[in-house]
């Protein structure tokens, strides 16, 4: 009788959400939520708790509750504690049957839990580095991979969105995990649009460019600086490249880089930044360009990458970390470390119109793959699973 009446327990999500405040975070948690449909996966409703400004990007959905404390609006630290002392009791009030963590870390001693991997910094010490070897960043990253180690031991489930991810974290961590999922994240409709005809390269001028974009928050590991000394390269040489930098900066970086700029193209002729932009309308940036650039060494799941590749843009890219994985065969890659390499990369795209819509077509057909449709179902039934399988070893015990 006891089994019978737990097969027929109301299942619902619990969503701690309390540190996911802005970014990609904030993105997947919105889109997830926006298309999920728990029902097909026997759960009746989510409950999220999240910051005021989080829960109101947040679609209303009939099974979906929201829940905010005054604690989530404030310091790291108090969120900490109330995820310590208060959130086990809220998700039990709710009549929570599984606590989901996209965060990555927790200290909750409610069970089941399933968290994700979302950030590689604290698992690529040498990417750390490039923050400087006293850095705050570093340390951080030193404190936050002792956090998530402990939270991905102890997890019933964890999430990662790459194979590069997982491989790289399961050697470090020696492999200790409960049961794993690779869900990678979606896109947004938005950002779909076909391959456009390539222009041909002596169809453009200094006064109307050939236009290349780089969008990504200013980073060492982002290696924006590497590719303003490419462009300017190229720039030497004749082509007729507009080089155009999008993302907020960051500390030293972002004045080391603002000085480059100012020394390499005084003028503000081919390398222009006009710092971060409104995450709605970055799109538009994407199908106004010739050709997209990322350099990044250090990611998870690049999102921006596929965004890219969405808007039908052919794509020098870094041959580092997850980038081979999520482009594959599509793209034309180089060392981001080296400015002669990126240049070389971007001057083949340049030079010929074939290869660039060749690479545009795969990319964007490459690109379908990820869904947030299929990134929600996915979700929900790598969760539906966890709780069958925590609920079978709770009968086998009584």
């Amino acid at each position: 009788m006891e089994e019978n009446n737990s097969k027929l327990k109301s299942l619902v999500v619990g969503i701690d959400a309390s540190n996911i405040r802005d970014g990609g975070g904030v993105t997947h948690l919105v889109e997830l939520l926006r298309v999920a449909d728990p029902s097909l996966h026997d759960f009746d409703r989510v409950a999220v708790w999240a910051s005021k400004m989080t829960l109101a990007r947040i679609e209303d959905r009939p099974w979906l509750l929201k829940r905010s404390d005054p604690v989530l609006e404030g310091h790291y630290l108090r969120r900490a504690m109330w995820q310590y002392s208060r959130l086990g009791q809220l998700a039990k009030s709710e009549g929570c049957t599984v606590l989901f963590v996209p965060g990555g870390s927790f200290i909750t001693d409610f069970r089941p839990i399933v968290t994700m991997s979302r950030n590689m910094l604290p698992f690529e010490p040498l990417e750390a580095v490039r923050f400087g070897r006293m850095s705050p960043i570093r340390l951080k990253m030193g404190l936050l991979r002792c956090a998530q180690e402990r939270s991905f031991r102890r997890a019933d489930g964890l999430i990662f969105l790459t194979q590069y991810a997982k491989a790289v974290i399961s050697k470090a961590l020696g492999g200790a995990f409960g049961a794993t999922a690779l869900i990678p994240h979606g896109i947004g409709p938005r950002f779909l649009q076909a391959p456009r005809p390539q222009r041909l390269l002596a169809a453009c001028s200094m006064e109307n460019p050939f236009r290349v974009l780089y969008v990504s928050i200013l980073m060492p590991y982002k290696h924006q600086t590497e590719v303003a000394r490419a462009a300017s390269q190229l720039r030497a040489e004749g082509f007729p490249i507009e080089m155009r930098f999008i993302g907020a900066p960051w500390g030293d970086y972002g004045r080391e880089f603002r000085v480059l700029l100012a020394r390499l193209d005084p003028k503000r002729e081919f390398l222009l930044w006009s710092g971060a932009e409104p995450f709605d309308a970055v799109h538009g940036f994407y199908q106004n360009a010739d050709v997209f650039v990322f350099a990044s060494s250090c990611e998870n799941l690049p999102n921006i990458l596929i965004e890219a590749m969405a808007s039908g843009l052919p794509i020098a890219c870094s041959n580092k970390g997850p980038m081979p994985e999520v482009l594959g065969e599509a793209g034309v890659y180089f060392n981001p470390e080296q400015p002669a390499d990126i240049a070389r990369a971007l001057r083949k795209l340049i030079e010929s119109p074939q290869l660039r819509m060749d690479i545009a077509q795969a990319i964007y057909a490459r690109a379908q793959q990820y869904s947030w449709k299929r990134c929600a179902d996915e979700t929900f039934r790598f969760l539906g699973g966890i709780v069958r399988k925590h609920q079978g070893s709770q009968c086998v015990e009584s």
